[in-house]
């Protein structure tokens, strides 16, 4: 449905406690989930890099997710440069659970039939603790 500017940027930060404990309970025995982020402030890649082991590396496809419209608009008329856009805000992005390969498909199957939308944004790799983007 289409809404007023106002109305989406007052819409309330969406809570993901209830999906996130539903998943943690489908796998009580499987170590299946490697770690977890809430994209709040500073973006994707300052909240997700303190979910990483310091010998490894996130690598983020910026193009495996729809942007919401609501950022062009704010980069535009605030005359944001990207890397500040991609520094402060989450982009859509509001919460990552990092995934152990063999489960991805499961663990997105399981997560959509609970209501949220998934998109696998990328893939942890050897690294020395950063994000980073492919």
């Amino acid at each position: 449905a289409d809404r007023t500017l106002g109305e989406t940027l007052l819409t309330p930060t969406r809570i993901y406690a209830g999906s996130i404990v539903k998943l943690l309970r489908a796998y009580p025995v499987k170590n299946v989930i490697s770690g977890m982020a809430h994209i709040t402030g500073s973006g994707l890649a300052e909240n997700l890099v303190r979910s990483i082991p310091p010998t490894c590396d996130a690598v983020i496809d910026r193009s495996a997710w729809p942007v919401p419209p609501v950022f062009g608009f704010l980069q535009h008329h605030g005359r944001i440069d990207d890397e500040e856009m991609k520094r402060v805000f989450n982009l859509g992005i509001g919460y990552c659970v990092i995934v152990k390969p063999a489960y991805v498909s499961t663990v997105r199957d399981h997560v959509e039939r609970l209501g949220e939308s998934v998109h696998v944004i990328g893939e942890v790799v050897r690294g020395q603790g950063r994000v980073r983007e492919k």
